[in-house]
């Protein structure tokens, strides 16, 4: 069963911020420069235009108070509204920074915060803006500022060198935590989207799973109105004996029996794949998971079982658990994808632990892929050379970032542990021959996959 990736994370997770997130994160800034300027003018006996600070928190203040009296608190932002709103948050700090002292300002650094936000959740014409915004004012308040507040007639002068420092630090540090809060964006974005997923194959198998019980619940319901009709007719054809609607209810009888032993058979074959279901062997879990694949592409698949003792040849009392058969499977697919002639499904168990090997003849992992399987997503660059290798008939293992991921998100959960590698080529200089191809390899502890008694049995 192929997997259909959703579509990619877009880059903007603007949909998910919020208003209220905004104007919380302003209603305390602006109370925290209110404090914090209050505090320096009167208690520290600081020198510093008063009125002009105010001014300034009463406009991030006013902005507030006007959106969320025009606008719902919950509602979401789109890109423009959520650059605007940082773009405002960074004049207005930018503003009290000029009235205080500039870069010198030790709570110069805040500056940093909404350009660092916008980074996370902007798409990247808005980051860049906003990153740029920042940048200009840093630059603006490193040559244009009032002095530092400082008690009255005492000039506090910071060196030039010093001034310059502080001005590349906070260059250097808005860069980083740019690029560093939308790389964690993203692939958290991308982590979010892979797992969404993954809850959706799994419940699509559940529900695949659930069909057996439903079909027996449906034949139990549906045998007594059956029964009804099928007796009701029968006295309806001995009343009819010579009339010409007899044959009619005869009908009815020989089709209310019909479905009377189709319903009968759909319980049966439900409950017996209830059982089945349960308890299934080592093979028959094997099988079903390589069950689509056998007529794929003249491609065949060899399943080999290798247990500790000879007159035990399969394990039975295995738990069949959806996302087992559907990781394994999936796992089992992308080898006969890229396999040239055969596929080799090998189980080596012990009392213990059972491992699963699956084994192609392709061309085996990229180096490239080697170092970044398992990860939901592949970047760009790389599809597009995997794209360009398969073109030249190189043909490689591409697009394996999110079905792989699914696969080894659901295996596990049943406690598997996952390694994956290419087997070794053939050596030029000895010219040895040796198996090519790409290997996964699945270990679980054994009591992990047992289907545990009921009670009462």
């Amino acid at each position: 069963m192929a997997i259909t990736p959703p579509p990619q994370p877009v880059s903007y997770m603007g949909r998910y911020l919020r208003l209220r997130t905004l104007t919380n994160l302003r209603w305390m800034g602006a109370a925290g420069q209110m404090v914090t300027i209050l505090i320096v003018y009167f208690f520290l006996g600081f020198h510093l235009p008063l009125g002009w600070c105010l001014a300034a928190i009463a406009a991030s203040l006013w902005l507030n108070l006007f959106t969320v009296l025009r606008t719902e608190s919950g509602a979401t932002l789109s890109p423009l509204e959520a650059a605007g709103h940082l773009a405002f948050d960074l004049v207005q700090l930018a503003t009290v920074l000029f009235l205080t002292g500039g870069l010198s300002n030790p709570f110069a650094v805040l500056i940093l915060a909404p350009a660092t936000i916008a980074a996370s959740v902007l798409p990247r014409k808005f980051a860049w803006s906003l990153l740029g915004l920042a940048f200009v004012l840093m630059s603006l308040l490193a040559l244009f500022h009032l002095d530092l507040p400082w008690r009255e007639g005492t000039e506090v002068v910071l060196p030039r060198l010093y001034a310059i420092g502080v001005w590349i630090s906070l260059v250097i540090a808005l860069v980083f935590l740019a690029i560093y809060a939308r790389q964690v964006a993203s692939e958290h974005s991308k982590m979010t989207n892979a797992l969404a997923a993954t809850q959706m194959v799994l419940a699509r198998e559940e529900q695949v799973s659930a069909l057996g019980g439903l079909a027996a619940a449906a034949a139990h319901e549906l045998g007594t109105p059956l029964a009804t009709i099928q007796l009701t007719a029968k006295e309806m054809a001995a009343e009819l004996e010579d009339h010409e609607l007899k044959e009619d209810a005869m009908l009815v009888v020989a089709q209310a029996r019909r479905c009377r032993d189709i319903l009968t058979r759909l319980s049966d074959d439900a409950a017996a794949g209830d059982a089945r279901h349960d308890n299934m062997s080592l093979r028959a879990l094997i099988e079903e998971a390589a069950a689509p694949f056998t007529e794929f592409g003249g491609v065949q698949i060899d399943l080999s079982l290798r247990g500790p003792d000879p007159d035990l040849p399969d394990i039975d009392g295995l738990k069949r658990r959806p996302e087992l058969i559907y990781g394994l499977r999936n796992i089992i697919e992308n080898a006969v994808k890229y396999a040239q002639g055969s596929v080799t499904v090998e189980a080596r168990w012990t009392e213990r632990d059972l491992s699963i090997y699956v084994l192609d003849d392709g061309e085996g992992f990229s180096s490239e892929m080697l170092s970044r399987l398992g990860e939901p997503y592949l970047a760009r660059g790389s599809e597009r050379r995997h794209a360009a290798r398969r073109q030249e008939g190189n043909v490689e293992r591409d697009g394996l970032g999110l079905g792989f991921f699914i696969a080894k998100t659901l295996l596990e959960r049943t406690g598997a542990q996952i390694s994956h590698g290419n087997r070794p080529r053939r050596n030029e200089e000895t010219a040895e021959t040796a198996p090519k191809g790409a290997w996964v390899r699945l270990d679980w502890p054994l009591a992990n996959l047992k289907n545990s008694p009921k009670s009462g049995s």
